[in-house]
């Protein structure tokens, strides 16, 4: 199963669970009156939606380049989590305002145990398929499953939350029928979407800063720079090296310094060698190098030198020690 599979089907299970929760808290939040459980509702709503946009986002991502979209569609995926980082603020806006309603015109919770069940229920599904998802996440570099799991975790912090509110209540009216504790619930409401909204903002800082092309992380361009040293003294020096990630998908540039006198056809082998060994370890690459001639030692070039001290003096370059 290729990878596109894999993460669709993450997808469609994740949009599975969600229908099956908003359909069971919105008619278990009726039905008992808690404003808690309706906001939870709500917020599984955007859950859902997000779940869509996850599984539209891998879909279109998975697409192969086309003459309009020669570096692939893997963005999508980026603007996927953007989105389902707003619809979780949007949510938790929506929350505070029931949450302050309940408070201005409270109203008495039936069948409390109903309501406690079905926030335990959605904890411990939605915990499952979050680990799935950020598991898949993980092996395919997908921002938009690991937005989507996201999502889920928030619920499942968010349905503990409720579940705890309402069986205090629940206890409290058992222990102490002539107190009145039915406040505690648009409260717990407030404190959840409060949760909610700080990690939207934390999800759509990071999902910004994707778009604006960063670099790969550290570690992975450490990798890449091993691989370029390795076949020193073949490689001499390299400049104008960058990374980038589009999506689940890496782009790696970089100019090389080889003799001047080496055959076409040997820079072509010593290109495909180079790429081929990059792609073993970092997935979804496309790699781009460009050869110049070694015929000057430049500050760039002088950086990052391949070149041993002793290489350097019987190639009668200037002397200088690499790092």
């Amino acid at each position: 199963m290729n990878q596109s599979d894999i993460k669709s089907k993450a997808a469609i299970l994740s949009v599975c669970s969600n229908t099956l929760l908003v359909i069971g808290k919105f008619i278990i939040g009726i039905l008992i009156g808690s404003v808690s459980i309706i906001s939870e509702a709500i917020h599984s709503c955007t859950d859902l939606l997000a779940a869509v946009i996850a599984y539209f986002a891998v879909k279109t991502s998975s697409a192969p380049p086309d003459k309009g979209h020669p570096y692939g569609h893997g963005r999508i995926e980026n603007i996927s989590s953007a989105i389902e980082a707003a619809l979780i603020i949007l949510a938790s806006g929506w929350i505070i305002w029931e949450s302050i309603q309940k408070i201005l015109h409270p109203g008495p919770i039936h069948n409390l145990w109903l309501g406690v069940l079905i926030m335990f229920i959605s904890s411990l599904i939605n915990l499952l398929v979050s680990r799935h998802l950020f598991k898949i996440a993980s092996v395919t570099q997908s921002p938009a499953l690991k937005g989507d799991a996201w999502h889920l975790m928030t619920d499942v912090w968010t349905s503990a939350g409720v579940m705890l509110g309402l069986l205090i209540v629940w206890i409290g009216n058992l222990l102490f029928p002539q107190v009145n504790l039915h406040l505690i619930d648009p409260f717990i409401g407030i404190i959840v979407a409060l949760f909610i909204l700080k990690t939207g903002i934390s999800l759509i800082i990071q999902s910004f800063n994707e778009l604006m092309d960063p670099s790969l992380p550290k570690e992975e361009e450490k990798i890449i720079l091993e691989h370029i040293f390795h076949f020193s003294p073949i490689i001499r020096s390299f400049h104008k090296f960058r990374t980038r990630s589009v999506g689940a998908y890496r782009f790696i540039d970089f100019h090389l310094k080889v003799d001047r006198n080496m055959p076409i056809y040997k820079a072509h082998e010593l290109n495909h060698q180079i790429q081929n060994d990059i792609e073993k370890h970092l997935k979804n690459c496309s790699v781009t190098i460009h050869f110049e001639p070694c015929d000057e030692c430049s500050e760039s070039c002088l950086q990052n030198c391949a070149l041993s001290p002793d290489a350097r003096k019987k190639l009668n370059l200037p002397p200088y020690n690499t790092p």
